[in-house]
């Protein structure tokens, strides 16, 4: 905990995915709701299938991140984390000519009870 995945269309190719993580994951642990740098694991998944956004076939395009956090946390905490990772996707992410970018981020409670973690 936490977790933070972005997936994004294969239609945005040359993300500069390493940076983006080096800079989400300073931004986020910048946060006092990220009390070790070490539990906040971060990953991009591009899509590899098929993908439609709405009902035109072409010149639209995703990045969608969510943030998997244990359960407890104000909605003002919420929406500053969320506002964290929003910033660094738009300096981050590509903006092919005559494409349409769509950019959201969505922040999750884990069940605390529920939720195993281990050092090994």
């Amino acid at each position: 905990m936490p977790h933070l995945t972005i997936e994004y269309s294969s239609n945005l190719p040359g993300y500069p995915e390493a940076q983006a993580l080096a800079d989400l994951n300073a931004s986020l642990c910048a946060s006092p709701e990220i009390l070790d740098e070490a539990d906040l694991k971060s990953r991009f998944v591009r899509t590899s299938g098929s993908f439609q956004i709405g009902t035109q076939p072409a010149n639209r395009a995703f990045v969608h991140a969510q943030l998997r956090l244990l359960s407890g946390r104000s909605p003002e905490a919420k929406k500053d984390l969320a506002g964290r990772i929003a910033e660094v996707l738009r300096r981050h992410t590509p903006h092919p000519a005559g494409v349409l970018v769509q950019l959201s981020v969505e922040i999750v409670d884990m069940d605390r009870p529920s939720y195993v973690k281990e050092r090994l």
